[in-house]
């Protein structure tokens, strides 16, 4: 692996609950706007909460044709308008670059997950002679890099990685991997899930559901909100950058994995730390270089109280003076997309040299004693930040980022 491979963000696109396009969402992030709202998209009158971060502003046709959209999921659909928005803040001109030019790797939990649930109705209601076709194709959870390939002419490396609510940052790793390794200097990195009836229903079922707002590391707190959209980064190799004059929001150094195996739904403190050591390890930095930490931050009792412990297992008398801010107080937990959306927001606080808040933060918890920035933005130098992702079954992700220096 050439060591003088060095690897930028270039541009990104956003679908969310707070906004579409990055400047939207960020703007209405660190000025700590909530995209909690009443679900509309299917009827939860049956659960015990009916709140998420809905994205309610959503045209499909803003960014493909109407023939395009109907025969996709939502999921795909957010995906492509990630990707489109993404290429077009890069200025990546694709008439220019080709589509062999540039990979492309998506993460998610979910999938196309309201085609399972089409499928699931029509056939208890009229037996499977009557499942509509789209629905069936749209249901491979590859269809979400395969219908983005398609939509852009993307002809080259082409992945979905499935490792639930950490797979924005694996995704966007595997990318890191490949442009270092000198496999292909251009890729498209992120994530994108639908809100579904499925997830809300599991989650009701587990009891993790708050039901007005996401409270993390607030002593008070009841737990995880869902969310949906889509995130995507154009990642390359600094020569590809500077060949064609990009602005580069922040450098990628590395990143860390773990698998801790020990419980399918709670994190292991241990496991979560030496996610955060291999990847300060294996991006070079000193724990001292650390300027901001975006936490996973559920807002679970479990998942904030094991992050805190490790942050201060890993940082020791640093940890607090280092922020740790969840940005899922705002758009809930966006599966697949939240590990993506919540690298944007790091790359964005490098650049700005601003902290997003966490939200909703009344009650101080002596178990959560980290600077977890709250209820306000804050001005501050970040030279590094780190991307926390925890996902159930222990996969753990945390993706590092370095203002760029010439």
């Amino acid at each position: 692996m050439p060591a003088n491979k060095r690897v930028v963000v270039t541009g990104m696109g956003v679908v969310s609950s707070i906004g579409i396009g990055k400047d939207e969402f960020w703007q209405n992030l660190i000025a700590g706007k909530s995209g909690i709202s009443e679900v509309e998209r299917f009827d939860t009158s049956v659960f015990p909460t009916h709140r998420a971060g809905e994205v309610k502003g959503f045209k499909a046709e803003d960014f493909m044709p109407q023939t395009v959209g109907k025969l996709i999921g939502r999921g795909s659909q957010m995906a492509i308008a990630a990707t489109k928005l993404a290429l077009e803040d890069g200025k990546v001109d694709l008439k220019k670059t080709g589509g062999g030019y540039i990979g492309l790797i998506i993460g998610t939990t979910m999938g196309e997950s309201p085609s399972i649930e089409m499928i699931d109705k029509y056939w208890l209601q009229k037996g499977e002679d009557d499942i509509y076709k789209s629905n069936v194709v749209n249901f491979p959870v590859y269809n979400l890099s395969d219908n983005v390939a398609h939509f852009f002419g993307l002809s080259t490396y082409n992945y979905v990685i499935p490792t639930a609510c950490a797979a924005g940052n694996y995704s966007i790793g595997f990318a890191f991997d490949l442009i270092r390794s000198g496999k292909k200097d251009m890729f498209i990195a992120g994530g994108a899930d639908p809100l579904s009836r499925l997830a809300f229903t599991g989650f009701n079922r587990l009891f993790a559901m708050a039901g007005e707002r996401c409270q993390p590391f607030d002593k008070n707190r009841k737990g995880m909100m869902l969310g949906e959209g889509g995130a995507m980064l154009v990642i390359e190799s600094l020569d590809s950058a500077m060949s064609r004059g990009a602005k580069i929001y922040a450098e990628i150094l590395g990143y860390g994995l773990s698998c801790d195996a020990f419980n399918m739904t709670i994190p292991s403190e241990k496991g979560v730390a030496k996610v955060m050591e291999k990847a300060i390890k294996n991006a070079g930095i000193k724990k001292s270089d650390v300027g901001y930490v975006s936490a996973h931050g559920t807002g679970t009792g479990p998942n904030d109280k094991t992050e805190s412990a490790a942050v201060k297992d890993v940082f020791g008398e640093l940890a607090p003076k280092i922020p740790v801010s969840s940005i899922k107080s705002m758009l809930g937990h966006t599966m697949g997309t939240a590990s993506a959306l919540e690298a944007i927001s790091c790359c964005l606080a490098i650049c700005d040299s601003v902290v997003p808040p966490t939200m909703n933060y009344e009650t101080p918890d002596p178990e959560c004693d980290i600077d977890c920035v709250p209820n306000k933005s804050r001005k501050k130098e970040v030279h590094v930040a780190l991307n926390n992702s925890y996902a159930f079954g222990g996969n753990n992700a945390c993706v590092v980022f370095r203002k760029y220096k010439n």
